[in-house]
């Protein structure tokens, strides 16, 4: 039974104080350790980069119904990163900095397809996030979350990524394709707030939790918010046009990129064709894997999006995939997206 309970105890050793040391505890303090720095490396490099926004709807002389939310900073110049959902419609929008400042803000431009706007203010150069890629993070990674929920400032939590390549459907009707989930906690406020990875790198702008349910929280990808921010400092408005599918990344197997000799080791996975669309009549199917479009490789969502512009609005163009591994080019006339139309 001594020799049991020999092999079964902890080694410890003095400490210089007397007291007896736990290597098992030490090891797990250690590792909390790393974890909080991570936690609190990110939340001071990005913290003075979130602002909380509030907005108020109606003529400017009456009370009117309102609302807060988050956003970030991203240039110096002072544009702002936030959800089209907290300043759509919005006549007066303040902007509050982490320092206490306030400025009126004037919202550049919004897109509800993809839930992101672009608020300005005229203020002395800022301090920007740092935009991270999307594309580069993994399920399991740690996360952190900034915002200012119910209007408390500056909050912190943090969780992990729970899963990449989700569809979330907008306010606007249309699905926001390769959306991030996380169970770092939101709450109502944190919508514009920016996700984090624990070098302090902005990978996705917060804009919806599932109020019944507990850590599914989800975030657009920063990838897509940089293509919608690009597009609404210049025009104000973002232009698409569509084939009709809905649709998420997925990794290719090895032999097909091989045997194909494909550019890109993922395609994009065709989830669903809409009804009387230009990718039904193309034949486009679901379960379909879109590895191309316009002589451009196509290895996710993003890449579809950025082709699918205004520009090609009625212009045939061939788009290629993979159909139970053979490889198939259909020509698809894509048309001008109206509210709710799909990729």
């Amino acid at each position: 039974m001594e020799q049991l309970l020999e092999r079964l105890s902890v080694p410890s050793e003095n400490r210089r104080d007397g007291s007896i040391l736990d290597h098992g505890a030490d090891a797990d303090l250690a590792l909390l350790d790393a974890y909080s720095r991570a936690v609190i490396g990110a939340a001071e490099s990005v913290s003075p980069s979130v602002v909380n926004l509030e907005v108020r709807h109606g003529p400017r002389d009456q009370p009117a119904p309102g609302g807060s939310g988050s956003g970030f900073v991203f240039t110096p110049d002072g544009f702002i990163l936030t959800n089209s959902h907290v300043v759509h419609g919005a006549t007066r929008i303040a902007v509050t900095l982490p320092d206490g400042r306030h400025f009126d803000g004037v919202l550049v431009g919004d897109d509800p397809d993809t839930d992101l706007a672009v608020v300005r203010i005229a203020a002395p150069p800022l301090v920007p996030a740092r935009l991270g890629d999307s594309q580069r993070i993994r399920v399991g990674q740690l996360v952190i979350a900034i915002g200012n929920p119910y209007g408390f400032q500056c909050t912190v939590t943090a969780g992990v990524v729970s899963a990449l390549g989700r569809s979330l459907r907008s306010q606007s009707g249309r699905l926001i394709d390769n959306v991030i989930q996380t169970d770092a906690a939101l709450n109502p406020g944190n919508s514009g707030g920016p996700l984090v990875t624990a070098r302090g790198e902005v990978i996705g702008v917060n804009t919806a939790m599932i109020r019944s349910a507990q850590g599914l929280c989800f975030a657009t990808a920063i990838n897509t918010a940089k293509f919608v921010a690009a597009k609404l400092i210049r025009d104000g408005r973002v232009r698409r046009s569509v084939i009709g599918v809905a649709g998420q990344d997925v990794p290719l197997p090895r032999r097909l990129v091989r045997m194909h000799q494909l550019a890109a080791e993922s395609a994009v996975l065709v989830a669903a064709v809409a009804d009387a669309s230009p990718a039904e009549r193309a034949g486009l199917r679901q379960g379909d894997l879109i590895v191309g479009y316009a002589g451009q490789p196509i290895g996710g969502i993003d890449d579809l999006h950025r082709l699918l512009t205004e520009e090609q609005v009625g212009v045939r163009s061939r788009v290629t995939i993979l159909r139970r591994g053979e490889r198939l080019d259909l020509d698809v006339v894509p048309e001008e997206a109206t509210s709710g139309a799909r990729g």
